[in-house]
């Protein structure tokens, strides 16, 4: 079964098109507005298309696939979305996102998109791998948005509360796969990682979910 490379871990390009976008669209009071870190501020906006990205292609799958996981998590991320919508306009920051399915202002995650897209589109098996794929990259980027000490509560508390879904929507995808007959190993956790995650029961918002599977690379883009 073929699983996606590694050739996600370019965080420094994806971080560097954020800057850009942010320079591009924001007033130049915005950051001092904001009162965050530079660091924050670019996590937060990359986090708005990524919580975009996970939507757009369980919505898309879920036309390709009779699986309601697809269309049931895809709801959940549409929340996710609007919570960081939330907070970009609460620190005064442009929203990054467009309104077209499958359309991303930052190119890595557009080409990120497109190779999730193809891959699920070979099969319900490569479509259920596809979206565990998505749900480790988030929590490791959430996990390293976390690591964060500087960072505000509010935007902590906002982490955690997609953190503990992307946990649930893991396991939910890892059920999915396991149902086949198959097993699923980490694509781009540590196995460390992805049993701490397995072994936890349904987190449910505002819970500690910071915990959820540390150690190890920390972060997607490393």
């Amino acid at each position: 079964m073929t699983l996606l490379q590694p050739r996600f871990r370019y965080r420094a390009l994806c971080r560097f098109s954020v800057v850009v976008l942010t320079v591009a669209l924001a007033a130049p009071w915005a950051f001092a507005v904001a009162g965050l870190s530079t660091e924050s501020v670019q996590t937060l906006i990359f986090m708005r298309e990524e919580e975009k990205l996970a939507r757009d292609v369980y919505l898309t799958l879920s036309e390709v696939w009779e699986q309601p996981v697809f269309a049931n998590i895809a709801r959940s991320e549409q929340e996710h979305m609007d919570a960081m919508l939330a907070m970009l306009d609460r620190y005064g920051l442009p929203d990054p996102a467009t309104t077209v399915v499958g359309v991303f202002n930052n190119s890595d995650l557009q080409s990120l998109y497109d190779d999730l897209i193809r891959r699920g589109q070979k099969s319900v098996t490569e479509a259920l791998f596809a979206g565990a794929a998505i749900e480790e990259m988030d929590i490791l980027d959430l996990q390293q948005a976390l690591a964060d000490e500087r960072l505000p509560v509010d935007l902590r508390q906002s982490y955690e509360n997609l953190l503990a879904a992307s946990g649930n929507h893991l396991r939910a995808f890892v059920r999915n796969i396991e149902n086949q007959g198959l097993v699923y190993e980490a694509q781009f956790m540590t196995n460390e990682q992805l049993t701490a995650v397995l072994s936890m029961p349904t987190q449910r918002p505002g819970s500690n979910s910071s915990q959820i599977g540390r150690g190890g690379n920390g972060g997607r883009w490393r």
